[in-house]
């Protein structure tokens, strides 16, 4: 059964996910939608640098965060001037680097979501007076549904099971960054199997369950369009 410390793992960690989503969800669509649109030459650097956690080691990452985060770093040092707690081995510092490393994750169905429409809703909506906001919550917005879906639940999913960024950044203590992946290494370490196999057995069936929510609220979707 989990412990009173793994339950703590779990608990920071469902929020850590849920943060951190709901950043990127606010960030990732006008990102997104800029990305879908523009013409910009630096497009493509700009997609780059997006999907770089894609294949960037986790520990490089958070490397180059935990300098940034130091007292002589560009947030390390903006926070001091302001007063603030150092970002590192801190939740938050945990939340931006998380944000950092799930930003591909969210950004990507959105934009993808976004490309698929094409311009003729937007133009029809244009004809009939609607300004350009009004356009994008009246029109792409509900036709993006699935596409948000998919980024919402892919970035939730990425951020629970993260190991090397957290570890980098946030360190290991106990019911403040101690999330379950760190947890769960700490059971391997012990020789505590048994806990270690309760914690990777719930990230298996959620990262499933996750996995199959997404596939057949796909499939129910391009049913209704062909129907």
């Amino acid at each position: 059964m989990l412990s009173q410390p793994d339950i703590a793992a779990l608990l920071i960690t469902l929020k850590l996910a849920g943060t951190t989503t709901i950043i990127l969800l606010l960030l990732g669509t006008p990102l997104a939608w800029w990305l879908a649109t523009t013409r910009s030459r630096v497009r493509n650097a700009i997609e780059a640098v997006i999907a770089l956690p894609l294949v960037l080691p986790p520990t490089v990452l958070g490397f180059y965060l935990l300098l940034a985060f130091s007292p002589d770093g560009p947030i390390g040092a903006t926070t001091s001037a302001l007063g603030l707690p150092s970002m590192a081995f801190s939740f938050w510092g945990l939340v931006l680097g998380s944000a950092i490393y799930s930003l591909p994750f969210v950004v990507q169905p959105l934009q993808n979501s976004f490309t698929s429409l094409g311009r003729m809703p937007l133009e029809v909506a244009a004809t009939l007076g609607a300004g350009p906001l009004d356009r994008f919550i009246s029109v792409v917005l509900p036709l993006s549904k699935m596409g948000y879906l998919t980024a919402a639940v892919l970035g939730f999913a990425h951020t629970l099971g993260e190991f090397g960024v957290v570890l980098m950044i946030g360190g290991n203590i106990p019911g403040e960054t101690q999330v379950l992946s760190i947890a769960i290494y700490d059971h391997v370490e012990a020789l505590e199997y048994s806990q270690a196999h309760w914690l990777a057995a719930g990230l298996l069936l959620s990262s499933f369950l996750v996995l199959l929510m997404i596939y057949s609220a796909n499939r129910r979707f391009h049913l209704m369009k062909i129907t």
